[in-house]
């Protein structure tokens, strides 16, 4: 039997977001073919390792080199020394982008690496900053291809970043479509309990000031109609979200049961899901909406408007509170709506997102950079 293919990941933070929840699902579907190292930019945010599976062999790196700090030539080549002792080295976002500066510096030896962007914190949410874009200029040059998961991404790629098409991949995110057509358990959910009078709206996001939680709320308190807004993540934002809802008297409509793994166990007890990000690119949380058969009400960011059914895209719109609150009233007030919206969702998810033609993708770029077809399984 050949021996795994050892990947060390380089991830901004491992709490489990979209990007790390896709990454997971990668290092699951590799199995035996490969085992990894992982290094989180946040060393105490390691949320992500709960779904790794038991059959998966990894380790969290203890004594890497920082991925955070000033430019160092002394901090590159210790990265550069760190990841030559691996077939193959997969950064993630701009809190990894050192890594790809590292190899570029210190070319010698260095495995093939694969970067991934899957869109900007709060700093970068209104523009790009100039000096990063020059910064991931220089060191994308290293990296033997760059994958992106939305078409505003690769746009960047390309206009802004400058990386030759033939580097850039684009691949959306993709879910197990089955799992999320299969019956709720709301009783997952702490704090939780459906009442067939209530309209429930969710959102699954880390509490996060990039994803403007507390515009959701306010939305939620111009609602006519009985409504239930569950918020399922956890993250510094918490009090903010909690001020919000009492300014706007719907503090007893508002539930936060913190971080919920395996979501297609509960996300189909809603009946909207909804997205107030400032940015975003390819939202994991809406296709697994979309696979459950919900409608989707967002901000217009990201690929958000391309991924929704024709039957959902009046219902992505705005950037204020009264715009968002004008998406859902109607969505709230009529069942009949949100049944046809959320059945176009559901044919558009499984058509489209199944993680099935993903997950074949990204074998392929990653056998490709390390010239080993087939490596991966």
């Amino acid at each position: 039997m050949p021996q795994p293919i050892h990947i060390l990941h380089l991830h901004s933070s491992f709490s489990l977001g979209g990007k790390e929840a896709r990454a997971v699902r990668l290092m699951n579907a590799f199995g035996d073919a490969a085992r990894h190292t992982i290094v989180s930019g946040v060393p105490d945010e390691l949320g992500a390792r709960a779904a790794i599976g038991r059959h998966v062999r990894y380790e969290i790196a203890q004594n890497a080199p920082s991925l955070t700090g000033r430019p160092s030539v002394a901090r590159y080549e210790a990265l550069a020394a760190f990841m030559r002792r691996f077939d193959l080295v997969l950064s993630y976002n701009w809190g990894a982008i050192d890594g790809a500066m590292a190899r570029r510096v210190f070319p010698k030896g260095a495995p093939p690496l694969v970067h991934h962007e899957d869109g900007f914190n709060a700093d970068e949410a209104k523009g790009l900053k100039v000096e990063r874009n020059v910064y991931r200029r220089i060191a994308l040059g290293a990296a033997q291809a760059l994958v992106v998961p939305s078409q505003v991404l690769e746009s960047i790629a390309l206009r802004t970043w400058k990386q030759p098409p033939a580097r850039v991949h684009r691949i959306a995110n993709g879910i197990d479509t089955a799992l999320y057509g299969q019956k709720p358990d709301p009783r997952v959910i702490p704090g939780f309990v459906r009442d067939t009078k209530e309209v429930v709206i969710g959102a699954l996001a880390g509490l996060r000031a990039v994803k403007d939680l507390p515009l959701l709320v306010r939305a939620c308190g111009g609602l006519s109609g009985r409504f239930r807004l569950v918020i399922v993540g956890e993250g510094p934002e918490r009090q903010a979200i909690l001020d919000a809802a009492q300014a706007m008297g719907i503090a007893d409509r508002l539930v936060l049961p913190g971080f919920l793994d395996r979501p297609h166990r509960f996300i189909g007890a809603f009946d909207i899901i909804a997205l107030s990000s400032k940015s975003e690119q390819f939202p994991i949380s809406i296709v697994e909406g979309m696979a459950a058969g919900l409608p989707v009400v967002s901000t217009p960011v990201g690929d958000v408007p391309r991924m929704v059914a024709a039957a959902n895209a009046p219902f992505v719109a705005g950037g204020d509170e009264v715009l968002l609150r004008d998406a859902l009233q109607p969505l709230v007030l009529d069942p009949e709506l949100r049944a046809r919206v959320g059945a176009a969702n559901r044919a558009k998810a499984v058509a489209d997102y199944d993680e099935a033609v993903m997950i074949a993708r990204y074998r392929a770029v990653y056998a490709d950079a390390m010239r080993r077809p087939g490596v991966l399984g």
